[in-house]
């Protein structure tokens, strides 16, 4: 008997399912794909094609579906059977001979055989497949119970949805991010206006804790499996965990090798010292775990970690140089920051030619002169940071570096704020602060001036079409059409996302305009105080610091800001154009001017993605809330951000309720 349209539907989707997958596996995996992308991309369009065609074949584990499901409400938690706990950490050679000596003195054996590998500086997950279908996934979290962040993790394309063999296991694993993906990711991020993230590792769980799976689908997640949980293989060695997991499809790092007692793995651990800063991820360390899987059952756990394996965890690298000179840097708010101008050295993988040297007080508190050979390291293996000096290399023809009077960008005199280390540049027209300043004043809580980010501001300030933030109110759309990246519908765009911008309240002008310390709070303080701009610029200190939260130091960076030569130009042109100068009784801005939040405590605990610490405080205030450090059963809200650590499991304990950073925002609208 002839077989239907859908029969033959159904057997030509499952095989392009296969045939997709077995490609995802050589492309992602192996780095050897087998077709070229166009030819892959017509094998999914063919798929898309015949499930919106047969609704009923729509599958939730096809590969059509990895890009990413609506967004949740909120992650639901998922125990772990068998706990993913963390490892202890070894430090140096000792540490690792006393792991040794202990694991031989519980197991009664005179030489233990060990697995090596790389330690990848990303986020622990749990996969867990049914019959080889991947089926749910979750953070470690407590090491207990974690977060079902299945959608997310299902956009990451090394992670197979259907295992070579139908088996029911727990597979664990590492998402990271590469270091050049990171980079990419960042400078998209900084053209955006949005801000950057510190390092991959904050990426990556920023990334899975998106509660928007199309979000993580966007970010360039990859992943290496380094072991199992639940399953019921008859295996008997780590290795060959490892080699059998390749066999199912799944990730597996290949750095990996098999020592014979705590000799052979100090080799391994200097072996990789160096070598590490050459591979395309990050790697802090190398973990060193019991090869016979009997072994790691007898010796089992204690509270809070395995007793058959440990971490041992590199040391921060320490180069020395030379510091040939000393230049200045001028940031957005001013802060005119020295750095030192180093002989290259070769230091975690990358050259290092500067770094930052803070503050003149950082500089006196060091005995940093000009010349001197000083030690550096990276501080979290990513920003240069001198350390000391060698002092007795000295010559005696070292110099003392002098702070600037006036700012090396514009020639203004610079100024050093009432109990602030930094010096500044306090004129709103210096050249060096223009593009970030522009970059914060279109910014979204600031002016909310769509399509000016980083790259569009540094284009309009390299054309002279914008000489100071007053200047973007008269830009003409003939003006942009034709510049780089800027076409006639988005140079449309920006000029009418511009002119929309006028009629944000006072406090949004004030936080644009990047007084120095002077944030959402502040700037929201003073608004609702004195209305208007004019009789805020008549203001002084005394009149400033009546004000219930305004000190000494916001205050005076706000009248110096106000009587500075460069304000008067860039403020006439703002009232020229039209812009909003007051503050209405009551502002229509989502979140701002609402009490619902009076009485309710706060707890903040790991990295928020949108906001530093201090902002998110605010945001709350704002509303008539508190915020706590510590959890106890008196605080009404946990929120979380990557990496919360133990105030998210004292929390669950104690029935607070807990909050990612969109049901945050929701709360706060």
């Amino acid at each position: 008997m002839a077989k239907s349209g859908l029969e033959k539907a159904r057997e030509k989707v499952l095989t392009l399912r296969r045939e997709i997958e077995k490609h995802n596996y050589h492309y992602h995996v192996l780095d050897k794909p087998l077709i070229d992308d166009q030819r892959f991309d017509r094998l999914m369009r063919e798929l898309q094609e015949l499930e919106e065609n047969y609704p009923q074949l729509q599958d939730p584990d096809s590969p059509t579906r990895r890009v990413g499901a609506e967004p949740l409400a909120a992650f639901e938690a998922l125990e772990h059977k068998i706990p993913m706990l963390g490892l202890d950490n070894a430090f140096n050679e000792k540490d690792l001979v006393d792991f040794d000596a202990r694991v031989r003195r519980l197991t009664g054996l005179e030489t233990i055989e060990y697995l090596c590998e790389l330690k990848i500086d990303g986020l622990a997950v749990s996969l867990q497949y049914e019959d080889g279908i991947f089926k749910r996934g979750a953070t470690r979290g407590d090491g207990y119970t974690g977060e079902d962040i299945t959608q997310n993790l299902r956009t990451i394309r090394q992670i197979p949805l259907q295992l070579a063999e139908a088996l029911t296991l727990e597979a664990r694993g590492e998402v990271y991010i590469n270091r050049a993906a990171f980079e990419q990711l960042n400078r998209q991020r900084e053209e955006q206006g949005l801000m950057i993230f510190a390092n991959p590792r904050n990426a990556a769980a920023g990334s899975l804790r998106q509660l928007d799976p199309r979000l993580a689908a966007a970010r360039p997640l990859r992943i290496f499996i380094y072991g199992l949980g639940e399953h019921s293989l008859s295996l008997t060695e780590q290795a060959e965990m490892l080699a059998y997991l390749e066999k199912l499809h799944l990730p597996v790092n290949a750095n990996y090798s098999v020592c014979s007692g705590p000799g052979e793995v100090w080799q391994y651990c200097l072996q990789w010292q160096d070598k590490r800063h050459q591979l395309p991820y990050e790697t802090d360390g190398i973990v060193v775990k019991t090869n016979r899987l009997d072994l790691q059952k007898n010796l089992g756990n204690t509270a809070r970690s395995p007793r058959w394996a440990i971490a041992y965890k590199y040391p921060p690298e320490v180069k020395t140089t030379k510091i040939l000179d000393v230049g200045v840097n001028v940031g957005r708010t001013g802060t005119i920051t020295p750095v030192a101008h180093l002989e290259p050295v070769s230091l975690s993988g990358t050259t290092v030619q500067r770094a930052s040297l803070h503050n003149e007080d950082f500089i006196a508190e060091k005995e940093i002169m000009i010349g001197d050979t000083v030690t550096i390291h990276k501080a979290g293996e990513i920003i240069p940071e001198v350390l000391g000096v060698v002092k007795e290399k000295r010559s005696g023809r070292e110099t003392k570096f002098k702070m600037p009077g006036n700012c090396p960008s514009c020639g203004a005199e610079t100024v050093r704020l009432s109990g602030e280390a930094a010096l500044r540049c306090i004129n709103p027209s210096c050249p060096a602060q223009l593009v970030e300043k522009l970059v914060h004043f279109a910014s979204r809580r600031a002016m909310d001036i769509e399509g000016l980010g980083p790259a569009v501001a540094g284009m309009l300030y390299r054309q002279g079409l914008v000489g100071d933030v007053g200047d973007l109110y008269f830009l003409e759309v003939e003006q942009l059409t034709g510049l780089e990246r800027m076409a006639e519908k988005s140079a449309s765009n920006l000029i009418s996302a511009i002119g929309k911008s006028k009629e944000k309240p006072l406090r949004r002008l004030l936080f644009g305009l990047g007084i120095s310390f002077v944030g959402e709070k502040a700037a929201r303080l003073l608004a609702e105080k004195f209305t208007d701009l004019d009789r805020l610029q008549n203001a002084g200190t005394d009149e400033l610091t009546e004000i219930a939260e305004i000190g000494p130091k916001i205050a005076q960076a706000a009248v110096s800001f106000f009587r500075s030569a460069g304000t008067a130009p860039v403020l006439g042109k703002l009232r020229q154009a039209g812009v909003n100068f007051s503050e209405p009784e009551a502002t229509a801005v989502p979140g701002e001017g609402r009490t619902e939040l009076a009485g309710k405590v706060f707890v903040f605990s790991g990295s928020l993605e949108q906001y530093t610490r201090d902002q998110a405080a605010a945001l709350v205030e704002e509303r008539g809330g508190k915020v706590s450090s510590a959890v106890s059963g008196k605080i009404d809200y946990l929120v979380i951000g990557a990496d919360p650590g133990s105030k998210l499991a004292k929390a669950r304990t104690l029935g607070v309720k807990i909050l990612d950073e969109n049901g945050f925002n929701e709360l706060i609208r």
